[in-house]
């Protein structure tokens, strides 16, 4: 009898860790051991969840909200996000093409499984959310990945995408306000890149976490209002995490044709069942509740904006590195390839010398950046980047 294990499946074997979590974790251990860590690593608001969101939560616990709700979401709920998407971007739709999953990764993740077989193609856009192409590998399809770098505000054009499209194609992912770059698509630019998808007869998931994370007057742009025949094609992600201040919540939302919504609640049932009860009353709160809701969203876009413009100005003063200023999101992505050292080489040399944590941009596809959170204090912001300059002043370029 043999004394070793079997091996893992195929999918444990192939999947990678988050490297966001791990120099998150790693930067939170230093400063559980009372290192002075200057991190921009985490994405999330640092940022309370509002109270009104907290509260209606709490109530919801306490009046017995604790028993099994509908896979695909509470009904008052679904009916609420159906309403935010016609009075903010006139889309109509019905609360069957609705399901809250928990968190928004799960509903990427379930939005590739209804669409995508065994040896499908997803175009991935680089620099790309560090979880798609393992929700496509977990998928058994294949990522091909398309870079757009800081030459095209990376941003995709529709030749970029056209080049990339074989008979295999069947998902294209697009993200916008984007992680890890911040970069915000015109409608011009999507209605352009969506007719590629249109003539190939892809499915579209349209990631739109972050569309209220804007700035300067941009217009976020849901892709699924472009017309009805990309409507009929698109998975809209979105959800409370960034907005509300919930990331930990994880209550994500898919918007989707009915007959994929219908996939992906089937397949939510086999997995997770549905989002934990009462915290579905929360979300309700953070969507009927507006007016609280909105002065909580104006106090934090206020910050963030500052925080972007404080370390976009700082970061561009450094010699060697050059910064495009983010259009939404809380990241910005600048580029450090003039060091001649890799970005991983970069943030390790960074992190022990000078205890600042950032992302090496080949987490993201895309060899040469770091990403930093400017979802942090405007204190360890600016003590953050004096370490940044000293760093990068030891380096010969």
């Amino acid at each position: 009898m043999s004394t070793h294990p079997a091996p893992l499946s195929t999918w444990a074997r192939n999947v990678s860790p988050s490297p966001t979590l791990a120099v998150d974790g790693k930067a939170k251990a230093m400063q559980a051991a009372g290192e002075d860590v200057c991190s921009f690593a985490a994405g999330e608001p640092d940022f309370d969840t509002p109270e009104h969101i907290k509260d209606a939560c709490i109530a919801a616990l306490r009046g017995g909200k604790t028993k099994y709700a509908p896979t695909p979401g509470i009904e008052p709920l679904r009916q609420a996000i159906v309403d935010r998407y016609a009075s903010e971007y006139g889309l109509n739709a019905v609360p069957a093409q609705v399901i809250v999953s928990p968190g928004g990764k799960f509903n990427c993740y379930l939005g590739v499984l209804a669409t995508c077989s065994p040896g499908d193609e997803v175009i991935v856009p680089a620099p790309y959310w560090v979880s798609y192409p393992e929700m496509v590998k977990l998928a058994g399809a294949i990522p091909k990945f398309v870079l757009a770098d800081d030459r095209t505000g990376f941003r995709l054009t529709p030749a970029m995408v056209e080049a990339a499209v074989t008979p295999r194609t069947k998902l294209l992912i697009l993200n916008s306000p984007s992680n890890p770059t911040g970069a915000v698509y015109t409608r011009a630019e999507l209605l352009a890149i969506v007719a590629v998808a249109l003539k190939h007869n892809l499915y579209i998931l349209s990631d739109e976490m972050y569309e209220h994370l804007i700035y300067d007057g941009v217009k976020p742009t849901c892709i699924a209002t472009l017309s009805p025949e990309v409507a009929a094609r698109t998975i809209t992600v979105a959800g409370f995490s960034k907005t509300y201040a919930m990331t930990g919540w994880r209550i994500g939302t898919t918007l989707a044709p009915l007959p994929v919504a219908k996939a992906i609640a089937e397949l939510q049932s086999q997995m997770s069942s549905n989002v934990t009860t009462f915290a579905q009353f929360g979300a309700l709160a953070a969507l009927k509740e507006k007016e609280k809701t909105g002065a909580a969203l104006k106090i934090m876009l206020s910050a963030f904006d500052r925080r972007r413009r404080l370390l976009h100005g700082e970061l561009n003063k450094i010699p060697g590195i050059t910064c495009l200023l983010a259009e939404g999101a809380f990241y910005l992505f600048p580029n450090i390839s003039s060091f001649g050292l890799t970005d991983v080489e970069f943030c390790h040399r960074l992190l022990e010398s000078e205890k600042v944590a950032a992302v090496p941009g080949s987490a993201f596809g895309a060899e040469g950046y770091l990403r930093l959170s400017y979802a942090t204090s405007d204190e360890i912001i600016q003590k953050g980047v004096v370490r940044l300059a000293r760093f990068c002043g030891t380096l010969a370029r």
